[in-house]
């Protein structure tokens, strides 16, 4: 993989994140997990480039996530859409979804890079904040995506290296 700036993408974020998925995966240091996530977005905010990423507190990756510095934002082809609907349902305190998946994982400055993946951010967490109901302008959207009231967590990460195939 090479390393490009982010100012050098040339993919739409919308479809990227919304409709291509994202592998949002974590370290320990000793042990990889990562998720299927389609919430988040791109852009700039303290004068850096920026990703933000929903977490819910159920999440398994989210303990490996809150343990590290470094997160990853990992995209695919098409070809693997069928791993990312499995990485998004099944959870790797079960299982180890990456190896069942014939991921190849690596660590690049402490965050998980996907060898099959076609593109990925390397990502410093700036920011985490829980989402809490009262904050909420729009509640309708508390019935619609939280009944069981397990708000996300945000996470604002700079993205620090973009590696791409």
């Amino acid at each position: 993989m090479k390393t490009i700036k982010p100012e050098e993408l040339k993919d739409n974020v919308f479809d990227l994140i919304g409709k291509q998925w994202m592998l949002v995966g974590a370290s320990d240091g000793e042990k990889a997990n990562a998720m299927t996530a389609s919430w988040g977005g791109a852009g700039v905010l303290w004068g850096k480039n920026v990703a933000f990423v929903f977490v819910r507190p159920q999440r398994y990756t989210k303990e490996f996530i809150d343990r590290s510095d470094k997160i990853s934002l990992s995209f695919f082809t098409e070809d693997y859409r069928k791993m990312l609907s499995y990485m998004g349902t099944v959870s790797g305190r079960d299982e180890d979804k990456i190896e069942k998946s014939n991921l190849h994982v690596s660590l690049e400055e402490g965050a998980p890079v996907f060898e099959e993946s076609r593109m990925t951010f390397v990502c410093r967490k700036l920011y985490e904040q829980e989402m809490e109901e009262s904050c909420f302008t729009d509640t309708a959207q508390i019935e619609k995506w939280y009944p069981g009231k397990d708000y996300h967590t945000m996470y604002v990460v700079e993205i620090e290296k973009v590696l791409v195939k």
